[in-house]
């Protein structure tokens, strides 16, 4: 296994380039089963869990070929309707290859999905919104067995899910008729999922508001569709700037998919400026304590809750970090303890003093976000820390290594 290395104290400086977004990207290659026709998709991150979607559509019966950034998708045929449970098994967004089968196919066969072990996050959203495109949802021995003929609907759902979202509009662009998804997930993801299914030839209409209409087509066509950035890794990047004291430009990133953060960036007193091509931060490492809570789009991510509270640890005064979208994301705590966080835990609430410093320690990522957390804390740290845990911060980080390298942070891969 591989552990990085990280030598603490030093200011990154210098420019990042951000890559195309995991979340978005991986729901489009799912997307790509709906055609019969070539898909290309360009600013595509070379990253753990891209692999193991491209591998899953391709047991399915798609041809798929990268080269760089660019990664092509034809699927003249679907030669299987049941997805390989061993790779199902090691990523949770595998489960938005159902809409895009069932609506090409009419059945569907698929294992619970895995991913991190941040909370529970149910499936049952996605299978009320195609019971009520009219799929009859069985179980057969440990398999999801899903089929029928699918017409528009009007469906409610009970919580914004971003995947639940996503299946339905993917399994709704070929049912006949139309369908209101109410209470929709609203994140960048899902805007970019319905430009691409749009492209192809779909009527799509209100992704990004919380409700989205849907009227089916016959067929979609192929195209060719770029990635938006990841804000996710962006806002990573931005923290670990203002943590270390640094002067980072940014580029690749739409400000206005971070507006939550750098709302309280600018509460907390840290520099920063919008620029032509990205975001600019120049911090001395000097911010005050601000409060935070998680929320689904447009409130502040879940996914930046980690690296945020990483920040926090070094604060001037005392923040709470409240996760209100999953129950189980406060892995990393026992971990920045380590260095000499001061960090107390009442239910969904975490309690950080800031403190003076970090030192750096042995710590270990037990899952995607909690990795970043833990590189920013380590950069921002005296002394070297050793990360495990690195096939976890791989799922979502394309070269991270490389990337903190080129802006000065001290960093290294080790097998």
């Amino acid at each position: 296994m591989s552990k990085l290395v990280v030598t603490g104290g030093q200011p990154l400086e210098g420019t990042v380039t951000v890559s195309g977004a995991k979340n978005a990207v991986l729901p489009i290659i799912a997307a790509s089963l709906l055609t019969r026709e070539p898909v290309q998709l360009d600013d595509v991150p070379e990253l753990v869990d891209v692999n193991l979607m491209g591998e899953v559509i391709q047991a399915l019966g798609a041809k798929v070929e990268r080269s760089g950034s660019q990664l092509k998708i034809h699927v003249a045929e679907i030669a299987n309707i049941e997805a390989p449970h061993d790779l199902v098994s090691q990523m949770r967004a595998s489960i938005v290859i159902m809409g895009p089968l069932l609506a090409r196919e009419g059945r569907v066969r698929i294992s619970h999905p895995g991913g991190c072990a941040i909370g529970s996050r149910p499936i049952n959203w996605h299978l009320k919104g195609l019971e009520a495109l009219g799929a009859d949802v069985r179980m057969d021995h440990g398999f999801l067995d899903v089929r029928g003929t699918l017409r528009g609907a009007r469906i409610y759902l009970d919580f914004p899910s971003v995947g639940a979202t996503e299946n339905i509009m993917m399994a709704a662009v070929l049912a006949k008729g139309t369908t209101t998804l109410e209470n929709a997930a609203q994140e960048p993801e899902i805007v970019d999922l319905a430009n691409f299914l749009n492209e192809m030839g779909a009527k799509v209409r209100g992704a990004g508001t919380s409700i989205i209409r849907i009227d089916g087509v016959q067929e979609l066509s192929g195209t060719s569709h770029t990635i938006i950035p990841d804000r996710i890794e962006a806002g990573s990047y931005i923290l670990m700037a203002a943590a270390t004291g640094g002067d980072v430009l940014v580029q690749n990133v739409i400000s206005d998919h971070l507006n939550p953060m750098l709302a309280k960036m600018e509460e907390a007193g840290i520099p920063f400026r919008e620029e032509d091509d990205g975001i600019r931060i120049f911090s001395e490492g000097h911010y005050r304590a601000v409060d935070i809570k998680t929320q689904v789009h447009p409130g502040f991510p879940t996914d930046l809750q980690a690296p945020f509270m990483a920040l926090l640890s070094k604060g001037h005064g005392m923040g709470m970090v409240t996760e209100t979208v999953f129950e189980n994301r406060f892995m990393h705590v026992d971990e920045l303890k380590r260095m000499g966080a001061d960090i107390k835990i009442e239910g969904r609430v975490a309690i950080v003093q800031g403190v003076s410093k970090l030192t750096g320690a042995p710590v270990t990522a037990a899952d995607l976000r909690a990795g970043a957390a833990l590189i920013l804390a380590a950069l921002s740290a005296e002394g070297t820390s050793e990360i495990s845990g690195v096939q976890h911060i791989d799922r979502g980080y394309e070269h991270i290594e490389e990337k903190i390298t080129r802006i000065g942070g001290v960093i290294r891969r080790e097998d």
